[in-house]
Parts: C-alpha cells; structure tokens; sequence
C-alpha cells in the first residue's frame, strides 16, 4: 500500500515565513503521524525564480503559448536558464534544510522508505509556493517512487455517478494549432488499447459546452494554446483560431462532467497554473498542466511517455513522474523540460489507475466531512459496501510481462493437447484444404495409364479368364506396349492364379520381361489380413506391393515406398510398385538407388526421409516402413495429371507409339465394380465419385519420385518440432498483444488481419511444399487474446 503526505502550508509570506504541518498516513487511511514547523523568510527565493522564469521564457522555443511568431534559441540564453535553473534549485534546498523545518524533514526520512510509492501534496494557496520547482527538494532524491502534486486547502469530495463501461471515455479537444503540431497528441490518443476517443478539433464554444453535457467521460484533454493571467488566478484556453475561454465560461458544463465521472483533465499546453486553479474549485479529481510555456516537441513526448506507462498499468503519479524524467533527454535543445508537467490533486480523490478507469463505476459519497482526512477514507468504506452489494467487473492490470506469459501459456497448453492428437483431425482436414488450394501443375507426360473401365469388362466376359482383365486382354496389351518400347510395365491388377495353359506366351513374357512388374498385397497377421499373392509367373525382383496407409478418416495421404515383409507373408517384395516402376525409370538415367548413413534411400540428390510418428499434424503416427507425405500432382483435376487410354482403345491400335516409348505405363481397373478407390484430400466428400482409382494413386506416387528427382519439384517438408512450437507461440505472442494494445473495435479487425495472414503464410509455404501449423496457430492466436481479456475482466 502507497503513502500519503501532506504539506498543509495555510498561513505566511515570503517576507514572513510559512507555517507548516505535516501529515502521514497510508492510502485510504487516517494519517498516523502529523508534526508541525516553520519554513523562515526566504524573500529572495522569489527574485531567484523570477530571474529562472524571464530567462526561460527567452529561449523563444516553439511554445503553446498564444499563437506568436517563434524566435530561434540562443545559445548564450539557454546557458543562463541553466545557470539560473542551478541557482533556483540549490537556494530551494538550502531553505529546506533550514533549522525551524528540521522536525519535519526528520520525520519524512523517519516515516518513509526509499521503496514506499508515495504521494506529496503540496497543500497551499499562495501563488509563490505553487511556482516553486518542488520536485527539485533533494527528498524527491531518496524515495524514487515519490512524486509531488499541487492542492488548495479548500476541496470536497464530489458524488460521481457513472455507469458500467467496457472502455476508458475520453474527450479530446484539439484548439487553435498556429505554429504547433497537435496532430501528434492525436495518433498517441489514438492508439490508446480500451480506449474509447472523441475529437473535437477547433471546435465552437457552444459544440465544445454540448460535449461536455452529453455523456460522462473519464479523461478530457485539451491540446493548443493557452495562457494564465491575474498572477496565475485565471487561465485561459484558445479553442480555435477566434475563440478563447476560461474556465469560468465553461464551469456548468464541466461541473457536471465531474459529477458524471471525470476522474482526469490533462491540458497538454502552455503556462497552465492559472487553468489548474480554476479547476481545483471545479473539484476535478487530477488535473495536470505545464506549469511554464511549453515547446511543441516537449509536449508530444510527455504525452506520449505519459499515457504508455498509465495505459501499461503504472499509477497515475509514476506514470507522470516517469514520464516527466524521460524529459532529461530533451534538455539540451530544452533547458528545464523536467520542471514543467505539474499535477493538481482533489486531496478527497484516489488517482484511478488505467484499469481502474474501466470497472463498474460505483456512486461515490460525499462522506469525508472530517478535514483531516486528506484522502476519501469514507469513500473506500462505501466502495468496500458497495462490492458487497453488487458485483463489478474488474480490469486488472497488464503488461508486456504478463501478455508474454499468457502467450506462454497457452501455446503450452495447446502443444500439450496437440501432443495427445487432439487437434489432428482438424489439422488433416486443414491440409486437404491447402491441398486443394494450390495452382493447377502441368502434366506428367512421362507416365501412360492403360485403364480398365466397365465397358471393358463387359467386352471381356466372353474371354477365357479371371478378374477384371482377361489372359487374351492382358497378352494383347503386353504385346502391343512392349513393341512400342515402354521403360516399365506396371500392372496394378492382382493376379495370384497363373496364366490358362492356351497363354504360354503370356506367361513366358511375364517372366522374362526386363520392363513387367506385377503387383502383390503384404499379408498382415496382425490384422488378420492374408495379404495377395503375386502372379506365379513373376519373380520376386519383377514384384511390388500395392499396400498403402490410410488415415483415420479414411484418407490416403502418405506414400509407402518400402517395407520390411513378415516372414510368413507370401507378398514379400521390399519395395513398392511405385518404388519399383520409379527405379527403371531412373535407370535409363544413370540413377540407381543408394543408402544414407541412416538408412534413409536416396535417388540422385534426394533423400527420402520416413515419417516420425509426430510429423507435422500427426501425432501417435503408425509410421511403420518407409513412408513419406504423399505430394499430390493436379492438372485440371487430380486424375488428369496423366494421359489415360481404356483397354479397349490400346487394343484397337489407337495408341500411337510416341505416347508410350519411353514412358512408365501402368495398367489398372477404373471400373467400380473393381472396387479399387480411396478417398484423397481432393475428396470432399465419401461418394465414390470423389474417390481416385488405385493405379491413377499408383501413378501419383510414382511421379513423386521421379518428379522430385529429376524435376527437383519439393518432397513435402514439415518444421522440426521446437520450429512447429516458435511458428505457433508466434502467433499466440501477436493475439496477446492485439487484444493488448488495441481497442475492441480495431481488435477484430486485426484479428481478421492476423487470420488472414496465417492462412496466406501457410497456404504460400504449403505451395512450396511446407506445411506448417495452421489449425493450432488460428486457435492460440484467439486463446491468448482471451486470456488477456479474461485476466482483464476477472482480475
């Protein structure tokens, strides 16, 4: 809990002395020390102010005084205000060391502790006392988190009646500009998080006075020229190029502001003393003001220093004395920048926080009627009634610090659900979309499929034969291919009978041929799966297997190129068809298959790597064998990639002999009778006709690997796992900080912005083969904004 102290000053002249009483206490509570004593005639500090003041009002800098023609600063004049801001300061001092005020200051140093956060009001209403640069007292020194404020001895606490609200209200006047730029203080307004802005830029004196009527606001800024006068009683503010008022001219109407809720009026222009003073009479809880004409530049960077620290969670007082030292960098162009924000305090009013500003307002009694209670003890008593009758929402404060670790938090969280496979369907079915999404390829002309429809069984049926593509068909075929000089055969039809006796060259060929391989299905004792047999005619070398891996879903996404075969199976080929078919291919090309130090094949440059069992949105992946993602080719659609002729179109001699020399022909059933589909990431839906035929998939995957060897065209690649965690904290860190620092009508649409950008990343990384985490990104992007709402809103 902060302190508070107060320097009641009711009686003495410069000439005279002052009288002076003290008085300690905790925030909210009766003081429990008060000492009184004596500060002694001290005439010249006045000539030694009033010689600081002429020489810093010489400098000519670009002040927000009344609009004048700026003068350009001299050096010589800007080492007198130095020297003269020296003098000011040391004489201060040595008054403050004086005997009679001894007691007084030995109390301080007893009471406080350098890490106390601590308030000082200077209580007094001699105008001398109110210009003296209090924050130089060498106290303000040793207790870092200490910052003084000016009051009149006279004050009450106002009943405020404000309603609930989601945002800070703040009213933002923007006056007569000649010669200063209040465009600055407008983007800093602007960017408030929880915020909630109105301008009126050089407004009327009638449309400025309805502003005020109209709703309640929590902050009123006033940014443009301004002036006090009568000895600082008065002051007076330039509202557009014509126009000036006092604060008298608008007293009704700022009168019920404050009992409608204004809790701050910053008036961010020049020699504010004067406003501050007609202010205080309004009761307005803080106020503050420049003390002395202020340059333009000084003005914007105290603005600016000022309303992050407050908005980041910092109390009123350090926000303003934080943001007042960061002046110091500005002194050498602006000699005493550090001396001119001053904050006027209502003793019967607790400094809000930014937070503070945004819970559920609470009616505020006017219950303070013992004057030595400096703060609304009385007030926090009903506040703690008030919290027992009706509950509030509570903004708590927030930070980098803590926006960091609920960015943290949540991706930690997420990682942990995605570790148990909670997110994988989401993520596959987000794969299959980017799948889709990506630009159409050309064809693979390197490949030929021979296609058994419907219409060619039904031709067949008077054949001698079993299965989808008769003895006669199937020899026809071979003979009319391998005239045309094919580097492979592939056939994708399962024959595990032999070859009718009326078919020897058939068989023969079978065997012999250095282009045929024939395909077998792995038997998998485990599953009870007796697996196929390859044709008794071929041998072990001209085989390989059809088997592939399905997902859960029931979609084939990977490509198993090699396996290890049980013992007992009667399939037992180490690679697959497609394996196979690729190796011949690359053959005539001067690649044959190698083996990494890992095991890993590789062909020519390529080096194709197995799955883990976590491998991108996999997790708990049966990655047994050797399986890599399966990098669809799509033309037109995901079947056109490859030229396609039926059995009955090669038979009838309409395949020309340069759609085959040279290519990869595979030789499989299209008919649905075949019952030979799977469901693709182009499959929308499970109807069959979304479904590809199992040789167009045999011929995907075997353009995978050629098309990777020869073409370089990418292996999809995956992030390693602590990339995949800094992809996704990434985006849980720009939620946290969205729903952080903006308001909540910029949030959703940066939001949207950040999805959007996610999605476009994603989908022009997936385009260059990488898939990276989009599901869990989207959704930890969105939890961490709502933890930062939540903690906001429950705190």
């Amino acid at each position: 809990m902060g302190k508070l102290v107060v320097l009641k000053i009711v009686d003495g002249t410069p000439d005279q002395g002052f009288t002076i009483t003290l008085q300690i206490g905790e925030e909210g509570r009766n003081p429990s020390s008060q000492i009184t004593g004596r500060l002694p005639a001290a005439p010249e500090i006045s000539q030694y102010y009033s010689g600081w003041s002429n020489a810093y009002r010489s400098l000519g800098a670009p002040y927000r005084l009344e609009a004048k023609p700026a003068l350009v600063t001299n050096v010589s004049k800007v080492e007198i205000c130095c020297q003269a801001a020296q003098a000011l300061k040391e004489r201060l001092n040595t008054w403050l060391k004086s005997e009679s005020f001894r007691p007084i200051r030995e109390k301080l140093l007893e009471q406080l502790i350098p890490t106390d956060e601590i308030r000082l009001i200077i209580q007094t209403e001699n105008i001398w006392l109110r210009r003296l640069p209090w924050h130089l007292w060498d106290i303000c020194d040793r207790y870092p988190k200490a910052e003084i404020s000016l009051s009149v001895p006279a004050y009450e606490n106002v009943e405020q009646v404000s309603k609930p609200q989601s945002q800070v209200r703040i009213l933002a006047i923007l006056g007569n500009s000649n010669g200063i730029n209040t465009e600055a203080d407008r983007l800093l307004l602007e960017q408030l998080p929880d915020a909630q802005v109105s301008f009126l830029v050089e407004p009327q004196r009638q449309e400025l006075t309805q502003e005020l009527w109209r709703q309640g606001w929590d902050i009123i800024f006033f940014a443009g020229h301004s002036s006090s006068g009568d000895n600082d009683q008065t002051g007076l503010i330039y509202i557009n190029q014509k126009d000036s008022l006092t604060v008298e001219q608008l007293k009704y109407a700022l009168r019920k502001a404050v009992t409608q809720g204004l809790k701050i009026a910053i008036f961010n222009s020049c020699d504010g003393l004067g406003l501050a003073r007609n202010l205080a009479d309004l009761h307005i809880p803080q106020v503050i003001v420049m003390r002395e004409p202020v340059p333009d530049l000084v003005a914007q960077e105290f603005l600016k220093s000022f309303l992050e620290s407050f908005a980041l969670g910092e109390s009123f007082y350090l926000a303003v004395r934080e943001a007042r030292e960061r002046l110091q960098g500005l002194e050498d162009k602006f000699p005493c920048a550090t001396w001119l924000p001053i904050i006027f305090q209502n003793p019967a009013a607790i400094p809000p926080t930014w937070q503070g500003l945004l819970e559920s307002s609470i009616n505020q009694a006017s219950a303070n009627s013992n004057p030595n209670l400096p703060t609304a003890v009385a007030t926090s008593s009903l506040l703690e009634d008030k919290v027992k009758l009706k509950p509030r929402i509570l903004n708590g404060r927030i930070n980098f610090t803590k926006v960091l670790l609920f960015s943290l938090a949540t991706t930690s969280l997420l990682m942990l659900g995605r570790q148990f496979g909670l997110l994988q369907g989401l993520e596959l079915q987000a794969f299959d979309h980017l799948m889709r999404s990506r630009p159409a390829e050309m064809p693979d002309s390197r490949l030929l499929v021979v296609e058994v429809t419907e219409a060619d069984i039904q031709a067949q049926s008077k054949e001698q034969g079993r299965g989808s593509l008769s003895d006669h068909s199937l020899a026809r075929l071979l003979e009319i291919l391998e005239s045309h000089q094919p580097r492979a055969i592939g056939l994708d039809i399962y024959r595990d009978f032999p070859v009718s006796k009326g078919y020897p060259d058939l068989a023969k060929r079978m065997k012999y041929s250095a282009r045929f391989v024939a395909v077998c299905k792995v038997s998998d004792p485990k599953m009870s799966n007796p697996g196929v047999l390859p044709p008794p005619e071929v041998p072990k070398n001209k085989q390989g297997f059809a088997d592939v891996v399905i997902d859960s879903d029931g979609v084939l996404r990977r490509h198993l190129f090699a396996l290890t075969p049980p013992p007992t199976s009667g399939c037992n080929p180490s690679y697959a068809l497609s394996s196979k078919l690729a190796f011949r291919y690359l053959e005539a090309e001067g690649i044959l298959p190698e083996f990494t130090t890992e095991k890993n094949l590789k062909l020519g440059n390529i080096v194709f790597k197995p799955l883990n069992p976590r491998t991108g949105g996999y997790h708990n992946l049966d990655a047994w064998g050797h399986q890599v993602l399966l990098n669809y080719r799509y033309h037109q659609s995901p079947e056109d990639f490859v030229p396609r002729v039926t059995l009955t179109q090669a038979l009838r001699g309409k395949l020309n002999r340069e759609a085959v020399k040279d290519k990869i022909v595979l030789i499989g059933a299209t008919a649905p009778s075949a019952n030979d589909y799977f469901l693709t990431p182009y499959s929308t839906d499970k109807d069959s006709y979304l479904k590809m035929p199992g040789v167009v998939v045999q011929a995907q995957m075997v353009s995978q690997m050629i098309s990777a060897v020869l073409d370089q065209r990418p292996l999809l690649w995956v992030l390693p796992e602590w990339g995949e965690v800094l992809w996704i904290w990434s985006w849980s860190l720009a939620g946290g900080i969205i729903f952080w620092r903006f308001q909540s009508w910029q949030r959703w649409g940066l939001v949207a912005i950040a999805l959007g950008s996610l999605y476009g990343l994603s989908l022009a990384i997936f385009i260059q083969a990488g898939w990276v985490p989009l599901v869990p990104s989207a959704l930890v992007l969105l939890f961490a904004g709502g933890a930062v709402v939540a903690y906001r809103t429950l705190r």
